[in-house]
């Protein structure tokens, strides 16, 4: 860990307020099922509807929070979105004897939870602009050891109660906006403008118009998440169901995504050589991701074993590896002031990837078994690389860390 000792305080801190977040967050959301399921006693159609219900909010949130950055302010976007969602989810388990109230209640942790997500990332962009690449990289890193503690912790809490995975998840989302609050207070007093507050420029609604035409800079990239996303449904739709028909225990299924966890931290020594290289710019690393994950789905096509399953998850966890970084940092870099409005837009974008695939590989295990999930994952996946390598063409002029989208309606 020496090289977390390059970084300043106020960073260290930060990293570790977004552990503890995304480990409250992982408390709920591997037992949401069960608990509808089990708890509520509703059938797994109304658990999947849930589920539906609760990402169409994080659709909604990922592209209003990118929109409001500047209408809102940051501050009382991100504090007041965290602080609204931790609302929801303390009264989630008195909701629950009204399944429609606790529907909708879900429906507004998905959109307050996705509402705070550009946000954060247009923040971390223009207060670190100098190290923003390796900082996205090193919180998408700390909020995976974060998620690998939570779902660790989210089986022993569900044995003693269900609604304290919830109320747990609420205080670690209400200690975020705490500390969202006193860190943008101490910023605000210490540095120039970074857009904490809200801006009133007349112009502002003209120009999302103007934004949206620019579609070089995210259609395709956008696209490309949302097939990325689209085809990691496997893992749940495919392979979950794969191993239980072949009879295999459970634990089978559930090392496979333990040893994602652990590839996400030890593997980043690999991922750094990748990037210094071989995908040198964010757009190569798209690009990059999408083949690992192509090469992962085709060996779950290709030998459909558990060795090959291991094989699989090694070589789509890469893929993660480096596109999870890769789209904000490009963003950040070459959109300037736009950027949380691009943000939120390819955001949501990669979200409606992970809303279709369930219910269409749903569809296809359940005419055929693994195989045509698996054929579909590999299609989705070459699209994905073909929509990396028309973004990365015609951005190939901005190679570097130029800003190429700066529209006038920012500026005052």
């Amino acid at each position: 860990m020496r090289w977390l000792q390059t970084y300043p305080r106020e960073v260290k801190i930060f990293l570790l307020a977004s552990l503890i977040n995304a480990a409250g967050s992982a408390l709920m959301w591997p037992l949401i099922t069960m608990y509808i399921f089990k708890e509520l006693g509703h059938s797994m159609t109304d658990a999947g509807l849930v589920i539906l219900i609760q990402s169409l909010g994080g659709i909604v949130g990922q592209v209003l929070g990118g929109s409001l950055y500047y209408r809102v302010g940051v501050k009382r976007l991100i504090v007041g979105s965290l602080a609204l969602n931790a609302l929801a989810l303390g009264l989630l388990p008195i909701a629950s004897a009204h399944f429609g109230v606790f529907m909708l209640l879900m429906l507004m942790v998905g959109f307050c939870n996705a509402l705070s997500m550009p946000a954060i990332q247009a923040f971390v962009g223009f207060r670190f602009a100098d190290r923003r690449g390796e900082l996205f990289n090193v919180i998408y890193v700390a909020n995976n050891i974060g998620v690998a503690l939570g779902t660790s912790l989210s089986g022993v809490l569900a044995q003693i109660s269900y609604d304290l995975s919830f109320v747990m998840n609420g205080l670690t989302s209400f200690g975020f906006a705490v500390f969202f609050y006193l860190y943008l207070n101490k910023v605000e007093k210490g540095q120039g403008d970074l857009h904490l507050e809200r801006r009133r420029d007349s112009h502002y609604e003209q120009g999302v118009t103007g934004l949206i035409r620019r579609y070089p800079v995210y259609f395709f990239m956008g696209t490309g998440s949302l097939f990325i996303w689209l085809g990691n449904s496997i893992w749940n739709n495919g392979v979950a169901p794969f191993t239980i028909s072949q009879g295999l225990p459970e634990w089978n299924y559930s090392i496979l995504w333990t040893l994602n966890g652990i590839l996400i931290f030890a593997g980043q020594p690999f991922i750094s050589w990748l990037k210094k290289t071989v995908t040198r710019t964010s757009q190569a690393q798209m690009m990059g991701s999408a083949v690992f994950y192509m090469l992962g789905y085709t060996c779950i096509l290709s030998v459909q074993s558990y060795p090959f399953l291991i094989m699989a998850m090694v070589l789509t966890t890469f893929g993660e590896m480096l596109i999870s970084p890769a789209i904000p940092g490009f963003i950040s870099d070459h959109t300037g002031k736009a950027a949380p409005f691009y943000l939120g837009l390819v955001g949501g974008m990669g979200v409606a990837g992970r809303v279709i695939g369930p219910y269409a590989m749903g569809i296809l295990y359940d005419s055929g078994g693994l195989n045509p999930v698996a054929w579909l994952s590999v299609i989705i996946a070459a699209l994905s690389v073909g929509s990396f390598g028309i973004h990365s063409w015609m951005n190939r002029r901005h190679t570097g860390k130029e800003t190429f989208v700066e529209s006038e309606i920012f500026l005052s």
